[in-house]
């Protein structure tokens, strides 16, 4: 019998009183369901400007504090499976940046079920791929200074890094899991891509090393890790970046033998020469799409939003400014790809600055004094970060976790040729090479089978996967949650 989950907290306090008979402990837990049920109501987003009329799935929405003390709260956006929630999983996506939204990237441009679309009015589009066909599906903008998130103390913008932000992001689902009980004993998977490559591993190992001693009420189910296009190893994702660029006719000859000369892959503090020389290659990106080879930019009374993202404050981090050839250079990670509408992102930034959509999402309670963006402004300075990811991935993979990694394959910035050394360097097993995937009659991708990881390329799609090739994302999603093989013959 299928379980009704809005009638859960009466169902909770039905068994509790089954078993207790102090009737002060039932009329605590009679207390603790109701107000379950109502946090869970105060979230529920209803009225959304232009969602369309046919959805009924469920969403919520709203902020959940990850630190009293300094006032930190993270901003999410949940959507429940499009068909018997109480038998899927549940899914997190993260976006990555540092610094950028995964509800203005993931949810409303790439694999969330509704799209904002241009014109006077608001309106959203259902999209038919959203992977809440597959999965619960949950949003969250971290860190803090991201998005709708925030601090109510001004110096945690200036100690963001790595570290921090899996730790708040644990400390988020650990609480949302008390919001949202009925989740807690679902599988748990982690998804995300580029900057998220740091993300999504630390949080699934703070999860892998907390649940080792972790009670009962704050276990959390984690089956799972699938990164895309993910930064995972300066060296490799630099050296594989430069060698793309020169297989694809991107850049010259000799700027390309200029740069093996003068650059060395593996030192994150590189000489003034390699520094001019990576001027001149990020240079080439200004009139087309890094993160998307073969799409248009978005063109906007007649300006280029592409060269618009690219004049943003530099980063600095531990203190010194960092370099163009280093992973905190913004233009780079800040940089949006174009997609099946290039001009995606200004609809998106127009619909959720809308004094009418913050209120339905429950969002900018405290009225913050900067307007939406997808990439944060006000992070300048990022603390920690690892130079590798390997390790993690490693001991996860031995620890029994499901680990995939998949690639876009005419993405610029982390392209699939990276990814190739990355995994190469991992040195994992190899058990099935190079084998062609099938999306209907066409081929998708490629996959390579190693000891404990898959490896997915995709076909045709740019940096943000879901956005270029919809159909082929929604299947990766599918088959990484069920754990079979993608289609190996035209269907």
């Amino acid at each position: 019998m299928a379980l009704n989950y809005d009638l859960l907290p009466s169902l909770l306090v039905i068994i509790t009183m089954s078993f207790l008979v102090r009737g002060q402990a039932i009329s605590d837990y009679k207390l603790i369901g109701h107000e379950i049920q109502a946090e869970q109501e105060a979230d529920r987003v209803v009225g959304l400007p232009g969602q369309p009329s046919s959805v009924k799935f469920k969403h919520f929405a709203g902020y959940v504090t990850v630190n009293e003390t300094h006032g930190r709260a993270f901003f999410y956006w949940f959507f429940e499976a499009v068909d018997k929630p109480q038998d899927k999983p549940l899914v997190l996506w993260l976006n990555g940046g540092p610094g950028c939204s995964s509800i203005g990237f993931g949810a409303a441009e790439e694999l969330g079920p509704f799209f904002p679309q241009n014109g006077g009015k608001p309106k959203l589009k259902f999209n038919p791929y959203t992977w809440n066909n597959a999965a619960n599906l949950l949003f969250l903008e971290s860190p803090v200074g991201v998005g709708f998130s925030y601090t109510n103390t001004s110096s945690d913008i200036t100690n963001l890094g790595d570290t921090i932000t899996a730790q708040d992001s644990y400390i988020f689902l650990i609480n949302w899991f008390r919001r949202f009980p009925q989740y807690k004993s679902h599988d748990f998977y982690i998804a995300g891509e580029s900057y998220a490559g740091h993300y999504v591993p630390q949080l699934s190992e703070v999860i892998f090393d907390k649940n080792k001693r972790a009670q009962k009420r704050n276990y959390i189910n984690l089956k799972g890790f699938m990164i895309g296009n993910a930064l995972l190893d300066d060296e490799t994702d630099q050296k594989g970046m430069i060698d793309y660029a020169w297989d694809h006719a991107v850049i010259s000859d000799t700027l390309y033998e200029g740069i093996k000369s003068k650059c060395n892959f593996s030192d994150p503090n590189p000489p003034n020469d390699c520094d001019i020389l990576m001027n001149q290659y990020f240079d080439v990106y200004k009139i087309i799409d890094m993160y998307s080879l073969y799409t248009p930019t978005c063109i906007i009374n007649g300006n280029s939003t592409v060269t618009r993202q690219q004049q943003r404050p530099v980063f600095q981090r531990f203190g010194t400014p960092k370099n163009l050839f280093h992973k905190y250079q913004q233009q780079g990670w800040h940089k949006r790809s174009a997609g099946y509408d290039p001009c995606a992102s200004e609809y998106t930034a127009v619909y959720l600055n809308r004094p009418d959509v913050q209120a339905a999402l429950h969002a900018n309670v405290t009225k913050i004094p900067y307007p939406w963006t997808h990439c944060s402004e006000n992070i300048s300075f990022w603390k920690d970060a690892p130079a590798s990811v390997l390790p993690i991935i490693r001991k996860l993979v031995t620890g029994g976790l499901r680990v995939w990694v998949y690639s876009g394959d005419t993405d610029g910035r982390i392209p699939v040729t990276a990814t190739r050394y990355t995994l190469k360097k991992l040195g994992l097993e190899i058990t099935q090479d190079w084998t062609p995937w099938y999306n209907n009659e066409e081929v998708g991708g490629w996959t390579v089978e190693y000891k404990g990881l898959v490896f997915v390329t995709i076909r045709g799609a740019g940096h943000e996967v879901p956005q270029f090739a919809p159909r082929q994302a929604l299947l990766l999603i599918e088959h990484f949650l069920a754990n079979k093989n993608l289609p190996a013959k035209p269907f």
